[in-house]
C-alpha cells in the first residue's frame, strides 16, 4: 500500500488495507484478522472498536493526509476560498491515486451504493467541517443576513459535490486523469458562482462538459 505520510496511517491500518487487497474481501472478524496478521487483539481494541470503525478510519486518514499536505504551503490560509477548495480537491485526489486499488475495491465491491457510502462517515464529517469554515467565511463578506447562505445546506451540497467528483474519478480513463481535473475546476467554478450570486455562465459551461462526458 502506498501512503503519502506514514504517521497518519497506523500499522494496523496499513495491514488492514493490504489484507483487503490481497484477499479481495474485507476481513470478517477481528479474531481472524488479528490471528492471520500476528496482531494481538488487545492491541487492536486499544485503537479500534471494530472492523467497521477501521474501514471508516481509512477514509479519515486520507483526509488528514490531505490536510497535512496542503498546510505545508505556509501561504495556504492566504489563498482565496475558491483556491483553497481547489487545492484541497487536487491534493485529495493525489492521495487517493496512491491508494487507488484500495479505493476502487472499497467503493465497488459492496454492491449497494448506500453500503459503499456508509464507510465514508468520518470523511463526511471532516470534509463538512472543512467546507463549513469556507462557507462561514464567505457569509462574513455578505452585507445582509438575507444574502447569507445556510451553512448546513451548503455544506451538504459541498459533500454531494465531493461524492460526484469521487465517482467521476473512479470512472475516468483519461490520461493523467485530466478529465477529473477539468471536472474539479468547472464544478468549483459553479459552486462559487452560485454562492456569490454571479452569472450562470459557469453553470452552462459545466452542463456542456457533463453532456460531452455522457455522450462519450
Amino acid at each position: 500500500m502506498a501512503t503519502v505520510k506514514k504517521k497518519k496511517i497506523s500499522d494496523i491500518l496499513s495491514i488492514y488495507m493490504e489484507s483487503v487487497l490481497e484477499n479481495e474481501q474485507f476481513p470478517l472478524s477481528v479474531y481472524r484478522f488479528c490471528k492471520i496478521n500476528a496482531i494481538e487483539e488487545s492491541k487492536f481494541y486499544k485503537t479500534y472498536a471494530s472492523l467497521d470503525s477501521l474501514k471508516h478510519e481509512v477514509w479519515q486518514a486520507f483526509f488528514e493526509n490531505t490536510i497535512d499536505l496542503i498546510h505545508k504551503n505556509q501561504r495556504f490560509d492566504e489563498l482565496s476560498r475558491k483556491d483553497r477548495l481547489l487545492t484541497f480537491y487536487f491534493t485529495f485526489f493525489e492521495v487517493l491515486l496512491l491508494n487507488r486499488s484500495y479505493v476502487f475495491f472499497a467503493l465497488n465491491s459492496l454492491g449497494s451504493s448506500m453500503s459503499a457510502i456508509g464507510q465514508l462517515k468520518k470523511l463526511k464529517k471532516c470534509f463538512k467541517d472543512f467546507s463549513t469554515d469556507l462557507i462561514e467565511e464567505g457569509n462574513v463578506d455578505k452585507t445582509t443576513k438575507i444574502t447569507q447562505h445556510p451553512v448546513v445546506l451548503f455544506s451538504e451540497a459541498a459533500w454531494v459535490q465531493l461524492l460526484f467528483l469521487l465517482k467521476f474519478w473512479l470512472d475516468d480513463t483519461s490520461e493523467g486523469f485530466e478529465r477529473t481535473d477539468e471536472a474539479i475546476e468547472k464544478s468549483v467554478n459553479v459552486a462559487f458562482n452560485v454562492f456569490d450570486n454571479t452569472q450562470l455562465e459557469a453553470l452552462f459551461d459545466f452542463g456542456k462538459f457533463l453532456w460531452k462526458e455522457k455522450i462519450k
